[in-house]
């Protein structure tokens, strides 16, 4: 049976934001979203309200009702103005990683807030589509929005460059997941079945994914990764992870760049939280 009950969301908002912190001298900013870019708190960027206050809106429509903002212990701005917002459809909680050690270890500071309920997680420079969101509250087992690459190609404000080389998830004959190729080559992504579906990191997690996170290793790069823990959490504990097909794009709000498209497509909307 569909758990469509699901009504718990863990929001990623503790990276550092290396990215928005770089200075680009051809961005658009006003002097407002500037002074928070050089903070590299992404999800405080201000399009007349909070970037993350769009996320959220779309959150409370889909169905979701508690939210948990993983941050920082220095992300007192996050904590501060999000402790303090009324909310009439939403009940926001907090979760501090204390080390910016992966998004596998950010998904660990969010487990007792979870408990033993399913979860959806999503980044937070990323404005998801509500297929995604309801979709995956809709899915009866663990599983992760699948978006279309044509469709992020023809409607993301990602330059088309950078998705190229984004993360494909490779499906089996039943549609789970059985892996993800980072940086995919033209070959490998040339033998993909259409339609290609990349990884924006928008997942449904069960109780498994703790156990899987804790069990995996250091990245090269000095992380803990959700794909590894994933691929762990597959090939170890016998998970699986439902491919959910997006025919709609995500927008994108990772560096300076992205602040005037991301702005353009979001000013004006009506907000409830």
């Amino acid at each position: 049976m569909s758990d469509s009950m699901m009504n718990k969301a863990v929001i990623l908002a503790r990276g550092l934001g290396t990215r928005m912190r770089k200075a680009d001298d051809g961005a658009e900013l006003t002097a407002e979203q500037a002074a928070i870019a050089e903070t590299g708190v992404k999800a405080m960027i201000p399009i007349d309200r909070p970037f993350l206050d769009y996320v959220l809106h779309d959150l409370a429509k889909a169905g979701y009702e508690q939210i948990c903002l993983v941050i920082g212990p220095e992300h007192d701005a996050v904590r501060d103005y999000y402790g303090n917002l009324a909310c009439d459809r939403l009940t926001i909680h907090f979760a501090v990683q204390e080390k910016p050690l992966g998004t596998a270890n950010a998904v660990v500071a969010a487990e007792e807030f979870a408990g033993n309920d399913s979860v959806l997680v999503i980044n937070s420079d990323n404005y998801y589509p509500m297929a995604a969101l309801r979709g995956l509250r809709d899915l009866d087992s663990s599983g992760l929005a699948a978006f279309d690459r044509d469709a992020m190609l023809a409607g993301s404000n990602i330059p088309a460059d950078r998705i190229t080389k984004f993360a494909v998830i490779e499906v089996d004959s039943d549609g789970y997941m059985s892996r993800i190729i980072e940086k995919p080559s033209a070959e490998q992504i040339a033998a993909l079945p259409e339609p290609v579906g990349v990884s924006m990191n928008c997942w449904r997690f069960g109780p498994k994914i703790y156990e899987a996170c804790k069990a995996i290793d250091l990245s090269p790069r000095g992380e803990y990764e959700i794909t590894d823990a994933v691929q762990y959490a597959i090939d170890v504990l016998g998970e699986r992870f439902k491919a959910l097909t997006c025919a709609a794009p995500v927008l994108d709000l990772s560096s300076r760049s992205d602040v005037a498209s991301v702005t353009e497509k979001l000013r004006g909307m009506e907000l409830s939280l």
